[in-house]
């Protein structure tokens, strides 16, 4: 089935944040822009501080559709784990989730919703700026007035950034499903999603979390579509993560692999809220404690 066919079919943008909110503001800006907007927006919040939820609340006033905020203590990088709670709350039947650091098209959201097709997840790719020109963009210079061009200075996977829509039903994409696994551009039906328990919170730290779910869910005979040329996205510059968690978490991304395995034990059901009404999605009550730190840009 194809959004298409099916006119009420409902999308929660799912985007990913820590303690950056100025790129957050202006990727929130990108989403006002958008041609077809979805239902709802969740900011998946990994323990960000007061700036961040302030954000959110101005933003929120006048927002065009509804945004809500879904965060959890800082205990290092989790993002699987609030990735987790921001798909149990979500509304929507096809989830579109991003990081809180690109800068979406206006066609973006748009592009998902005609590219989604039942038994699939899709996989999206981005355009990276330079730490010079992310500057510019985050320095008054708002980017749904202005987003980068193909030709902008300081980018790279410039072919990333071309969108004519008409080319996306021709690209087929690695031979490998896991190959250039991306959960900055991702979106999936959020039954699929059920079914594999999301995101498996055994991974802790930066490194295999994409590519692992994306496993499962393989597994599960949900098939990988490329999409590309159509919903571009800009990322924006910032310091690398620490890596000293990926052998960890790259031997437990072999573990699925080699049992084939297809859901994992620790993931979304932990924040499923059973209620009498079998039809009601839960929501998560966003009781915030926040603590500070110095890391920014955490995407």
């Amino acid at each position: 089935m194809t959004v298409e066919s099916d006119p009420k079919f409902r999308t929660t943008l799912v985007i990913a944040t820590y303690n950056w909110p100025e790129a957050l503001g202006a990727v929130l800006d990108t989403v006002r822009a958008q041609w077809e907007l979805p239902d709802e927006v969740l900011v998946a919040d990994d323990g960000s501080r007061d700036e961040t939820a302030d954000l959110i609340t101005r933003e929120a006033m006048s927002f065009p559709v509804p945004l809500r905020h879904v965060w959890h203590e800082d205990a290092g990088f989790r993002l699987g784990a609030i990735r987790n709670r921001a798909m149990v709350a979500a509304g929507g039947d096809y989830l579109i989730q991003v990081d809180g650091d690109l800068l979406l098209h206006p066609g973006f959201v748009r592009a998902h919703r005609r590219f989604a097709k039942r038994g699939t997840y899709a996989q999206g790719s981005r355009a990276m700026l330079d730490e010079r020109q992310t500057r510019r963009y985050l320095s008054g210079v708002r980017p749904m007035a202005a987003l980068p061009s193909l030709f902008a200075r300081g980018a790279r996977n410039r072919v990333n950034a071309i969108h004519v829509p008409w080319l996306s039903r021709f690209v087929l994409g690695p031979k490998d499903a896991l190959t250039r696994t991306r959960g900055a551009n991702m979106a999936f039906w959020r039954d699929d999603l059920v079914r594999v328990n999301g995101y498996n919170e055994e991974i802790n730290g930066w490194g295999r979390e994409d590519s692992e779910l994306a496993a499962r869910l393989l597994h599960a005979g949900v098939r990988r579509r490329n999409l590309k040329f159509s919903a571009v996205a800009w990322h924006l510059h910032h310091r690398v993560l620490s890596s000293g968690s990926v052998e960890r978490n790259h031997a437990i991304f072999e573990r699925t692999l080699r049992e084939r395995l297809v859901r994992c034990a620790k993931g979304m059901d932990q924040y499923v809220v059973r209620v009498p009404d079998n039809d009601r999605r839960p929501s998560l009550e966003n009781t915030r404690d926040p603590r500070r730190g110095d890391e920014e840009g955490r995407t």
